[in-house]
């Protein structure tokens, strides 16, 4: 049956920002980089919990992983809006192949301890607090305005793919030659990118003059006043805060929920990883078919409800195939609402302040997580490995309701 007229015009190619030479370069740079980021990110939460036998102590890797995001990210958006944002990637990728090498180079041959995965993952996370923010605003200067919807789409889907394809890999890959062969496979996959630079030639967009000549803490004080004063960027980052803080803590759950209450060994919490991933991709693909409709409400207001609601249902299941359906459905919910999420807020925001708009988005999204891997750690810690899942899926209800009520309260102003 040939599609109609209103279906084409909703759908459109997922891939369609592939046109653009600087963004293919891009693109396959980013899928090798993001399978071996996967790895690692399956890899260390295993060694963490083996080494400690702790959700807490695991929750703690976790949370230095993102603090510095937490503290510093701000800072890192003034610094995006004012230099060549090719030359701070080139810095950024160095710096992280250098600090997972460095990983292996102990996991390998030093005998690894507890916090020798602490200095790691807070050594990271001081060069996440800059590349995140960096990545998303880079992305304008290789596709232009007019596919950076899809463009954004596809990096989710690049992220979710490498979810997918990550986590089995390194399931087979630890079983065989052992946690550390993660840590290097990550090293080496940031040569991609760093190649992959090599041959872009992006389209920079030109900072306003005035905001130059601001001092740091100004121009911070500036974009803050951005978003505040936009209604619908200002609501966005509520519920991007809610969601990030309670739905995306997987790498302290699963883990422990793998471990405790299935009874899986690598292999098998590898896979259910991969089963978070699958989901993950779907949503991804959903969002860059729908990308030229533009962002749509329904995924921006009810779908955190409905994902606080499938995170308590995961933390009821009982059984390997229950539970990877389960985190399928999670990991699309997630990733379908933060890709949505992530488009609305690009496409309303103006290019002199895109930098600091994102660094808010990355000081969110990231600075939320030790928040939410320290509230999963303990109540794992303290109720049981099923509690985790269980209090953020009634956290996210408790939070999402309040903003509710505001968004009424504002139409009936109306």
């Amino acid at each position: 049956m040939p599609i109609t007229q209103p279906a084409k015009s909703i759908l459109n190619n997922p891939f369609l920002s592939l046109k653009h030479k600087n963004y293919r370069y891009y693109f396959c740079g980013m899928c090798v980089s993001t399978i071996g980021t996967w790895m690692q990110n399956t890899a260390q939460p295993w060694l963490a919990y083996s080494l400690t036998k702790s959700a807490l102590l695991l929750s703690v890797v976790s949370a230095l992983q993102f603090l510095p995001a937490l503290l510093f990210s701000l800072f890192a958006g003034v610094l995006i809006d004012r230099l060549p944002k090719k030359k701070m990637l080139i810095v950024t990728q160095t710096l992280s192949l250098l600090i997972t090498f460095g990983l292996w180079l102990i996991s390998k041959f030093g005998g690894i301890q507890y916090w020798h995965l602490l200095i790691s993952a807070t050594l990271l996370g001081f060069v996440n607090t800059l590349d995140m923010p960096l990545r998303q605003a880079f992305v304008v200067e290789m596709v232009g305005h007019e596919d950076l919807t899809n463009a954004i789409a596809l990096n989710s889907l690049t992220f979710n793919a490498a979810r997918l394809i990550g986590p089995s890999l390194a399931g087979i890959v630890m079983g065989a030659l052992g946690v550390p062969a993660c840590f290097l496979m990550n090293s080496l996959s940031f040569c991609a990118v760093l190649i992959s630079l090599f041959f872009i030639h992006p389209h920079p967009v030109v900072p306003n003059g005035d905001t130059v000549r601001l001092g740091v803490m100004e121009s911070i004080r500036e974009g803050l006043r951005y978003i505040r004063w936009d209604e619908d960027l200002f609501l966005s980052m509520l519920f991007i805060a809610v969601v990030s803080t309670f739905a995306m803590n997987y790498s302290v759950s699963v883990p422990v929920f793998a471990q405790q209450i299935l009874g899986l060994a690598e292999t098998g919490y590898g896979f259910l990883l991969s089963s978070l991933g699958a989901g993950a991709l779907l949503g991804a693909l959903l969002v860059a078919s729908l990308s030229r409709s533009g962002p749509r409400r329904f995924i921006l207001y009810v779908l955190p409800a409905i994902t606080g609601i499938v995170l308590i249902f995961i933390g009821l299941t009982s059984d390997f195939a229950e539970t990877s359906v389960a985190l399928a459905l999670g990991g699309f919910l997630f990733v379908t609402y933060l890709s949505t999420a992530n488009s609305n807020i690009q496409i309303r925001t103006d290019d002199r302040f895109r930098g600091r708009v994102m660094s808010v988005y990355s000081l969110i999204v990231a600075g939320s997580s030790p928040i939410g891997n320290l509230f999963v750690g303990a109540a794992d810690s303290w109720f049981g490995a099923r509690m985790g899942f269980i209090a953020c899926g009634v956290a996210v209800l408790a939070f999402v309701i309040p903003l509710y009520i505001k968004m009424a309260a504002g139409r009936n102003r109306v």
